[in-house]
């Protein structure tokens, strides 16, 4: 029997989602079963030039193809479904989640032409799949997004529990509150980890529900029913644009939805009957013009700030149909996420400067557990291991406070990175291994093409500017037919640096003189002796260390 014992060890192995918010995914391992729960993207940070979203490293699914049974997910955000559609065209295998979940998916897979190679099937909230050792039970939770699910792992060494992103709201918008009795029913049998939401563990108390948003959203509508009213929100937030609609329609407006994104999630959500819409409510963005603006609601992307989004494009004047006119109330229905303050309040500025009111008080709630309601899980669920999952690492220690806080012993808490291996079972837990994890740079349609040298080189351009010296030399001779010369970008304004140009004009023909003298026949040296005598040049003259690079032709 102790034999036995030895073997009953599960790996976890996060690939993403620790550290950052953003990117979620975790494999779970035993034996020859390896399933992944989440797959999402993360936003690039501002250093990430030219990069339009950053997916996870899946080297090490890539190495274990044969084991991979397949993708388990928890809810239909960016950043745990995003990554989707890249990483099946290496890893493929069937993917699982609520109805509303995979209607989300399926939209990303049509984008990708990828709907008749990708197996997907719909669970219900209380059903089991079976995947090679494991079984998993989707188990009702609340956020800020319909059909959320926590996630009970069934594995050989004993139950894992994965909250999913959650908060425990007794009075949805939509369906049911959390299942509480499922939880207390898994803590009863004994549950060996629990993989908690970290995002919110450093705000105390409780998430409020999300209906006092629409009573917010009611008083607003009440208040200004002369004017014609914008809400920017996120486009995934079903229960959000509910609410919105419902207010709309009790005080007689029409509403419009703009945005793609918005578009696309509404439209999804409406086919499947997660939003109830009054008929003759929604209205084209084209037919604006032929209604009063205080009988019309807007509800549009953009809430954070985003560049391209909706909101953004009617602050600066860029929209094609909808312009900001004074006595417009906007509301942000939504907090920053920690990087976007700037955007956020840039937008602010530019609509306040177009007349507008804006409101961003009380109109959004947290999708994500406080502290109260991260401790109630605990309570519920008794785990023996703690690893809180996430969040950056401020995130993830907190959560350690509140895990030890309820009597859970501190070298039971786990404090993971990502790429880090943990065998675990109930004897005892240690770290074995590392896998490659990280981010993968997507930019355009090239995946992984721009790496840290493209994008060093990128900030360098964007900081110092670029200097080219082109020359020609005869070929075997090596005589100088044309050149050097010098051509700069972003580095100064020519005409007004006549002098600085003459005299690295000089110090460019010293350098190619002094080759040639000396017969240096080797055109790579040739263009280090050139890089190295202009930059050590520009930096005496004027400690900047622009890009320099010769081009030599042969004629």
């Amino acid at each position: 029997m102790k034999q036995e014992n030895k073997q009953n060890k599960v790996k976890i192995i996060p690939l993403g989602g620790l550290e950052q918010i953003g990117m979620n995914m975790t494999a779970f391992e035993y034996e020859d079963s390896i399933i992944v729960v989440d797959c999402g993207l993360a936003f690039p940070g501002d250093d990430m030039l030219g990069i339009d979203l950053v997916i996870p490293d899946v080297t090490y699914l890539k190495n274990n193809l044969d084991k991979v049974k397949g993708f388990v997910i928890t809810h239909g955000h960016e950043d745990h479904i995003g990554a989707l559609p890249y990483v099946l065209k290496d890893v493929p295998a069937p993917v699982y989640g609520t109805k509303l979940t995979i209607g989300l998916i399926e939209n990303k897979l049509k984008e990708h032409n990828m709907m008749k190679t990708v197996r997907r099937k719909v669970v219900r909230h209380g059903q089991s799949i079976n995947l090679g050792c494991f079984r998993i039970e989707f188990v009702k939770t609340n956020h800020s997004i319909a059909d959320a699910s926590a996630l009970a792992i069934f594995t050989p060494a004993g139950i894992i529990v994965h909250t999913g992103d959650f908060k425990i709201d007794y009075t949805p918008v939509f369906g049911e509150p959390a299942d509480l009795q499922r939880f207390a029913e898994l803590g009863k049998k004994g549950v060996l980890a629990l993989m908690c939401d970290s995002t919110n563990a450093i705000r105390p108390g409780f998430t409020m529900s999300e209906r006092t948003v629409g009573r917010t959203f009611d008083s607003i509508f009440a208040e200004h029913k002369n004017n014609r009213i914008i809400v920017a929100t996120f486009a995934s937030n079903v229960d959000r644009v509910q609410q919105i609609i419902s207010s709309a329609y009790k005080y007689g407006r029409k509403v419009v939805v703009e945005g793609r994104s918005m578009v696309n999630v509404i439209g999804t959500a409406s086919e499947l009957g997660y939003i109830n819409i009054p008929e003759n409510t929604l209205i084209d963005i084209e037919q604006l013009k032929n209604y009063n603006k205080e009988d019309t609601v807007l509800i549009t992307t953009g809430s954070q700030g985003e560049s391209m989004a909706a909101l953004s494009r009617m602050a600066a004047s860029l929209h094609k149909k909808v312009s900001i006119m004074p006595g417009d109330v906007v509301i942000l229905s939504s907090t920053p996420i920690p990087g976007n303050e700037k955007a956020v309040s840039k937008v602010i500025n530019e609509l306040s400067m177009q007349g507008a009111e804006v409101i961003t008080q009380d109109t959004h709630v947290s999708g994500h557990a406080c502290q109260e309601e991260i401790k109630l899980m605990y309570s519920l669920i008794r785990p023996k291991y703690s690893i809180p999952v996430h969040g950056e690492y401020r995130h993830l220690m907190a959560q350690k406070g509140l895990a030890e806080s309820m009597g859970i012993p501190k070298e039971h808490v786990i404090i993971m990175s990502s790429g880090d291996v943990v065998e675990i079972s109930a004897e005892g837990h240690r770290i074995t291994d590392h896998v490659p994890a990280g981010g993968i740079l997507v930019d355009g349609l090239g995946i992984g093409d721009v790496g840290n040298i493209v994008l060093r080189d990128r900030q360098n351009l964007a900081q110092n500017g670029i200097i080219i010296v082109v020359l020609t030399l005869e070929k075997y001779s090596n005589q100088l037919l044309a050149g050097p010369d010098i051509v700069s970008r972003g580095f100064v304004y020519v005409r007004e640096s006549e002098d600085l140009m003459e005299e690295a004009q000089r110090v460019v023909d010293d350098a190619v003189q002094g080759c040639l003298k000396r017969r240096v026949n080797d055109w790579g040296k040739i263009k280090n002796i050139i890089r190295d005598s202009l930059s050590d040049f520009l930096w005496k003259k004027m400690k900047r260390n622009p890009m320099i690079l010769p081009i030599i032709m042969e004629v």
